[in-house]
């Protein structure tokens, strides 16, 4: 029962649609590396886990791993060992190598997805590339789509502030990434904006990243 609650809470959550608009005179840019510098680069890193959507919760581990070809994976199992779902990511690519069938909906892949490619920066080589200064930092900002991948920064494009995903109106979701140590951060947390769902990671050091 508490899956199907969960799952009825993502599904909720992705037909969520807003009227307003919050982002404004976003400009075209040209090629900007500066960005670069904050991809997680997970050769292998373990999390701890825990999700929460509409006062139902889940937790375990969650594991990320860079395979040979470059693609990304992830796999997100409870702490016995029963597996929810496998994801694989690449730049233009994204595959469900297994997902427990309760969770098995469109709209949950759906959302799970376009979460996890703003963690990953999938969209950093697209050519839909924008910039916009603002009061809060500075936007570079990546179209696919409808969606736009936000990656907040200060001035000198050395602190990365957060992350956004949002529509062509209003931001659907933030995220951080925080503590980096060779490249990967230790805390990474997911919370979307218009429906109480978030997801909130904590990095496990006994765990080799080769």
């Amino acid at each position: 029962m508490r899956f199907l609650l969960f799952i009825s809470g993502i599904c909720m959550l992705a037909a969520y649609s807003s009227c307003s608009t919050a982002y404004k005179g976003l400009q075209a840019e040209g090629e900007n590396d500066c960005m670069a510098s904050f991809k997680p680069a997970f050769s292998r890193a373990l999390y701890n886990t825990n999700v929460n959507v509409v006062g139902k919760h889940l937790s375990g581990l969650l594991i990320i791993k860079t395979m040979p070809d470059s693609s990304v994976r992830m796999v997100f199992s409870n702490e016995a060992g029963f597996k929810f779902f496998d994801f694989g990511f690449k730049k233009d690519d994204f595959t469900v190598y297994y997902i427990f069938d309760q969770m098995n909906k469109k709209s949950v892949i759906k959302t799970l997805r376009k979460d996890f490619q703003l963690v990953l920066m999938t969209h950093l080589q697209s050519s839909n590339r924008y910039f916009i200064e603002k009061n809060d930092g500075y936007y570079h900002s990546f179209r696919d789509g409808q969606d736009y991948y936000h990656y907040v920064t200060d001035a000198s494009c050395k602190e990365l502030l957060r992350m956004e995903r949002a529509g062509r109106r209003k931001k659907v979701m933030e995220a951080v990434m925080q503590d980096y140590r060779n490249g990967i951060p230790d805390t990474i947390g997911i919370k979307h904006s218009n429906f109480s769902f978030t997801i909130e990671l904590k990095r496990i050091h006994d765990a080799p990243d080769q």
